[in-house]
């Protein structure tokens, strides 16, 4: 149930990081899920475990990690 769970908040996470920055992620779904994760363990590394966590995930650091992945990705694939 636990990794249910954390596919579920890094997707949300994902989700909220396209919606912030107004750019889709691409691979819909699946892509807001991996954007999320990754997004997790970059702004874990950067910010540690700051803010509320849910399903072993900071909520803040999750956030802007996934903002920044977002961010980053989204320049790769633009040319």
């Amino acid at each position: 149930m636990g990794f249910i769970l954390y596919l579920i908040v890094g997707g949300v996470m994902g989700w909220l990081a396209g919606l912030l920055l107004g750019k889709n992620v691409p691979g819909n779904v699946i892509g807001n899920i991996i954007a999320g994760i990754i997004g997790a363990w970059i702004g874990g590394m950067i910010f540690g475990e700051i803010g509320p966590s849910i399903a072993g995930m900071a909520i803040i650091p999750a956030l802007i990690g996934a903002i920044i992945f977002v961010f980053i990705l989204r320049l790769f694939l633009r040319g």
